[in-house]
């Protein structure tokens, strides 16, 4: 994070009262919270780094992750609905298909690490234990609704389910891209099954698309591949999305949201991103846990209202690029 990031974030800290200066300033409880996020270090770590006590950084890592919510409230917000992102409208493969869709959804496996009698439900399907953290995103690559905390053995519709059963709203007449792991519908356009899908299929070397359903997927496939990027971004910045941690169970829960607003402030200041393929190691690698990397399709009830939303949005788009 940028020195001019860093000190924007401090003073909205210090302004609403987030965190307050005692002996410790704002500024050096967050850069301890900072390297915690980018290190995965231990108190331990911090007392060697920072030369204060465990007391003190068990503290300051408990007022962050306490006010996570209130900063997830403040900088992930869902997108304007009367607004056509300028990526759509100004691309004749996009407009007027996707002019109703207001960014992409995907789930996200992070490590948890857990005792073994609670372990069995977060044991994920590639047997290492994590939570399935369901993320959305707009076409500027920030993070606008983030849902934390279920066991890993959960698929990514059934944490979209819950999402919607705890406020999670789509506007009418509006939609996300979702992949195949969940269900087709009105709000939640999944692409066809059994059809060519992923850009690699669709790759030099590799034919046109053949038919409406081919066409809508390849189209469907770049521009859900925002939240894609957007979550390699984010795991890039915040390694420790990818390790097990010491903290409790409830604060491990909301590394994933600590991180996803991080990484909102930083594009909102417009910070440098360009240096994360070429960062050194703050984590080693060795110690990344293998996890799964999305659902596998389903088999899902089918959607009349979804299908037809697809089918309708799929012919116009392939009588225009057969024309």
């Amino acid at each position: 994070m940028e020195a001019h990031i860093f000190r924007a974030l401090a003073s909205f800290l210090r302004r609403e009262s987030l965190v307050r200066d005692t002996r410790l300033s704002v500024e050096e409880k967050l850069a301890a919270f900072l390297w915690m996020m980018s290190h995965n270090s231990s108190y331990q770590d911090l007392q060697v780094q920072f030369k204060h006590s465990n007391d003190t950084f068990h503290n300051i890592m408990n007022n962050f992750f306490n006010i996570v919510p209130a900063l997830s409230k403040h900088f992930l917000k869902p997108p304007n609905p009367a607004r056509v992102h300028p990526k759509i409208q100004n691309n004749p493969r996009f407009f007027p298909y996707f002019q109703n869709c207001l960014g992409a959804i995907d789930g996200t496996h992070v490590p948890m690490n857990i005792t073994s009698d609670i372990a069995t439900p977060f044991r994920n399907r590639k047997g290492t234990l994590s939570q399935n953290v369901m993320v959305a995103c707009d076409f500027d690559l920030n993070f606008t609704f983030i849902s934390c905390g279920w066991e890993g053995s959960a698929t990514d519709a059934r944490v979209l389910r819950s999402a919607i059963r705890k406020g999670f709203r789509v506007p009418e007449g509006k939609f996300y891209l979702v992949d195949g792991g969940y269900p087709n519908t009105k709000f939640f356009l999944a692409p066809y099954r059994g059809v060519r899908y992923h850009l690699k299929e669709f790759g030099r070397g590799h034919r046109a698309p053949q038919n409406y359903q081919e066409l809508f997927n390849h189209r469907h496939a770049v521009i859900r591949n925002h939240i894609e990027r957007d979550l390699g971004i984010l795991k890039k910045h915040f390694p420790i999305l990818k390790v097990g941690t010491h903290h409790t169970i409830q604060n491990q829960v909301k590394l994933p949201a600590a991180a996803a607003v991080l990484h909102n402030i930083i594009r909102m200041h417009k910070g440098d991103e360009s240096w994360l393929d070429n960062q050194r190691e703050l984590i080693p690698a060795a110690n990344y846990v293998d996890l799964p990397d999305g659902d596998p399709p389903q088999n899902h009830q089918v959607n009349h209202e979804g299908d037809h939303l697809r089918d309708t949005i799929a012919q116009q788009m392939w009588a225009d690029y057969r024309r």
